[in-house]
């Protein structure tokens, strides 16, 4: 229509929109040749084979993660269609968001308290130089205080691996120094000294975490009282771990410790990141030494 006018009238572009009421933006759009439909089978498909892969985790994958998983396989799509198509297929993950209970470790001081050396920079371009860990519950059966255990994972900020753990029906010094020192013991030389983060909890206080951490030539840091955004790393890994495991009902204690097994073998083996340029923990701290040999 409005071209036919300026032809009748022999005006300018600009004349006829302002007469009708209409945006240069809106003409625009609406001549512009539309672009040709895209073909989503191809994607589709992968997106489904992807979700199979392993099924009891990948089922919960987002879509980014979904879209670094396409791109390792040279697909040439943006996270925008992904959504789309994981939207109109109820492929979406619901899981996030359940309110979780929380343990608390701290008891007063009853111990020496570290100083904050991390002051929440969590991001290193090292491997083991900036080490995080906390301890969590979870529960099992009818869900009461006597039906949970307890886990204390060591992780490297570098890549997000755990680089060892330690389950018990109990979170006593002894159970949170076994993955420690087992963590210590696997570092290899390094030209800089790491770091230990942990919050302010009465083990980490302990003259035994201490003495670990200094035979080890290793620093230590806290996280100032009550501030959990100090270790936001933790408790950022308890929220994944939590919601891809406590998503169904462990009705015993020894169902819920391996699926919690499972599940960190793999988290560390197969779970991609998108911050991890689609890589697992492993995967992107053994790409990280190959090219830095």
């Amino acid at each position: 229509m409005i071209t036919e006018l300026r032809q009748v009238f022999n005006k300018s572009l600009h004349f006829v929109l302002k007469v009708v009421g209409m945006s240069h933006s809106s003409y625009y759009y609406a001549v512009k040749p539309k672009a040709k439909k895209e073909d989503d089978a191809p994607i589709i498909q992968a997106i489904d084979e992807i979700r199979l892969t392993d099924s009891k985790y990948t089922r919960k994958y987002g879509y980014r993660r979904i879209t670094d998983k396409l791109h390792e396989q040279g697909f040439v799509v943006n996270h925008k269609r992904v959504l789309r198509i994981m939207t109109e297929h109820g492929w979406l993950s619901h899981y996030y968001g359940r309110g979780q209970r929380k343990y608390n470790s701290y008891k007063g001081t009853v111990g020496r308290v570290a100083k904050n050396r991390l002051h929440r920079r969590f991001v290193t371009d090292r491997p083991y130089q900036k080490l995080v860990t906390d301890v969590s519950e979870f529960r099992y059966g009818t869900m009461t205080q006597a039906e949970r255990i307890y886990l204390e994972p060591v992780l490297d900020l570098f890549s997000g691996e755990v680089l060892a753990y330690s389950i018990s029906d109990h979170p006593t010094v002894d159970f949170a120094l076994k993955p420690l020192r087992e963590a210590l013991e696997g570092l290899p030389t390094l030209p800089y000294r790491t770091t230990v983060h942990t919050d302010q909890g009465f083990q980490y206080q302990h003259k035994h975490w201490q003495r670990v951490l200094k035979n080890h030539h290793v620093f230590q840091s806290m996280s100032r009282k009550a501030t959990c955004l100090d270790n936001a790393e933790m408790e950022s890994f308890f929220g994944v771990m939590k919601a891809e495991v406590m998503d169904e009902h462990h009705g015993t204690k020894w169902e819920l410790e391996a699926a919690m097994r499972e599940w960190l073998e793999f988290y560390n083996l197969r779970r991609v990141k998108g911050r991890l340029k689609g890589k697992s923990p492993v995967e992107y701290r053994k790409l990280a030494l190959q090219n830095a040999a």
